[in-house]
């Protein structure tokens, strides 16, 4: 069965952020092409604040890896020379192994997930990943947005986590996000005025060149972000 993972990772000294950025150019082209058992992957940065600011943080990273099973996905973070190696340079790393249970959209053109409807029980926690390709001519109208769309999310009080990170800086974002249940999550998407201005606006007004939207279950979470860990999330439930 197909397994997906979402990983962060923090550096603090100069040397490992330089480290981590370097990881952008030809070394991620490399991780995509040879590991083994890897059906879809990005290494992503993040911006500033809670990632969703235009200025980059260059302290961390993301690596989303969608894998042809779970056995897969264990080799690597067991014994991938690249994993090790980030391992060695972060001073706080979290991956939170996941399981599609709605997807629509494309990211980069394809469909990399694919949806197990029965699987997902609105009571139980859930997360979430959305991805857009930005149309260029309406970046300026896009990020003017952005802060207060950000604050939304921090001002609800049943999204235990959430971050933005992006391929790309400005014109490819995705954010990641962690729901106490399905349903607070669902009821955040409808019954947000903000929420739902800013899906009005981005129809309207063509913001998007290409979008992505996908539920998961949350399988496990191996090691903690800012608090955040498999502790929190039983303690949620």
């Amino acid at each position: 069965m197909a397994h997906t993972t979402l990983t962060l990772f923090r550096y603090e000294d100069f040397g490992d952020k330089f480290w981590a950025l370097a990881q952008m150019g030809p070394p991620r082209l490399l991780l995509h092409n040879s590991t083994p058992g890897l059906r879809f992957g990005r290494l992503m940065g993040s911006g500033g604040g809670n990632g969703f600011s235009i200025k980059p943080n260059f302290g961390v990273f993301a690596w989303l890896g969608h894998w042809e099973s779970r056995d897969d996905a264990a080799r690597f973070f067991h014994n991938g020379g690249w994993y090790q190696d980030a391992l060695a340079h972060s001073t706080e790393t979290m991956t939170v192994h996941l399981h599609a249970t709605m997807t629509h959209g494309e990211w980069s053109g394809e469909k990399p997930f694919t949806a197990d409807r029965e699987a997902y029980d609105p009571n139980a926690p859930v997360a979430v990943i959305t991805r857009a390709t930005i149309n260029p001519f309406r970046l300026r109208d896009f990020w003017s947005h952005v802060p207060k769309t950000s604050a939304s999310l921090d001002e609800f009080s049943e999204r235990l986590l959430s971050i933005g990170v992006g391929e790309w800086p400005v014109v490819m974002q995705a954010t990641f996000s962690i729901w106490r249940t399905g349903k607070a999550m669902q009821e955040f998407a409808y019954r947000s005025r903000y929420h739902k201005e800013v899906v009005k606006l981005t129809r309207e007004r063509g913001w998007h060149r290409e979008e992505m939207f996908t539920r998961f279950n949350i399988l496990q979470v191996d090691g903690s972000w800012e608090g955040f860990s498999q502790s929190t999330l039983l303690e949620s439930v």
